[in-house]
């Protein structure tokens, strides 16, 4: 038999409440890395154009953190909406997360590689339009911060959406100082240095995102949970003789799952077994969807091994 918490409830409330800021947010940011795009290449800065490829990456995964909030709403509302959906569309969120870390990675590489081209010979920038809209960018990262920082605590999404925001907000801050030197000093090579400096700041990232994105996709045990542990706690609890066919995996951005086999002893009851296990699992580990399955105590298998 199977069991399985469900927070599907209490997902669908977090989404309404936090799904307004997060657009507000995404509206905001979205409207700003235009105005960088327009400005980048009127006024020759290459400075500005990473930065305005960071932030539009970033707006890619702030769409990514809003999806995931609407997808909790629509499962909550029409759990069997398409039965064939059997884990609903979140592994979307990943695929865009990869998608955006191969797009990240790409732009980063083409900003420093012209970068280093205009070290030879900067081109003239002018300094007066990076400066207003490098300004505002901070100004519009600072809002967009305190916006999503009000629900961080008890949202993933929108803590890990606050992250991004606050690395746009060095960012601009960066090619502000660029603007500025180049506007009070004439000296043009802070351009394709501070195009440089976004472009090692960015690559770190983007290599650990789409390392995350990967490990979900194999089905890679999350990198802070231990199975060998999740097998002994399971162990521990009281009337279960032996564990197997155990599988720790992520859903989805904060949605670690689990399922296994639990053999029962003899005198078990399954009811406390089931209640005990669960308890555990979701107080130790942070795992509110395992699903078990339990097995009698019996002198021959119940369940078979997988052919693959």
């Amino acid at each position: 038999m199977g069991a399985g918490h469900d927070h599907g409830a209490d997902a669908l409330r977090t989404g309404q409440q936090h799904l307004g800021r997060l657009i507000a947010a995404i509206a905001m940011l979205a409207a700003l890395t235009v105005a960088e795009v327009v400005i980048a290449y009127s006024s020759g800065s290459l400075a500005l154009l990473s930065e305005a490829g960071h932030l539009f990456t970033d707006v890619l995964g702030m769409c990514m953190a809003l999806a995931a909030l609407i997808a909790v709403r629509q499962s909550g509302k029409h759990e069997r909406a398409n039965p064939q959906r059997t884990f609903g569309l979140y592994r979307l969120e990943v695929l865009t997360a990869l998608a955006n870390a191969v797009l990240l990675s790409g732009v980063a590489v083409f900003v420093m590689v012209k970068a280093a081209q205009r070290l030879t010979a900067p081109p003239e920038i002018e300094a007066g339009p990076v400066m207003i809209v490098a300004g505002a960018a901070v100004l519009v990262n600072v809002v967009a911060f305190l916006l999503l920082q009000a629900g961080a605590k008890e949202n993933l999404n929108l803590h890990g959406a606050a992250l991004e925001v606050l690395s746009d907000l060095f960012g601009a801050a960066g090619v502000l100082a660029a603007g500025t030197v180049i506007h009070f000093t004439g000296w043009h090579y802070a351009d394709p240095i501070a195009a440089l400096a976004v472009g090692v700041f960015i690559l770190p990232r983007t290599f650990k995102l789409a390392r995350k994105a990967v490990r979900i996709l194999i089905q890679t045990a999350p990198h802070h949970i231990d199975v060998v542990d999740v097998e002994r706690a399971l162990r521990a609890v009281r009337g279960v003789a032996d564990v197997h066919d155990l599988h720790v995996w992520t859903l989805a951005s904060g949605m670690d799952v689990a399922s296994a086999h639990l053999l029962l002893e003899s005198d078990a009851d399954v009811a406390p077994v089931l209640h005990e296990a669960q308890e555990m699992l979701h107080d130790k580990f942070h795992i509110t969807h395992p699903t078990l399955q339990v097995e009698p105590a019996r002198s021959h298998p119940v369940c078979h091994a997988p052919s693959w």
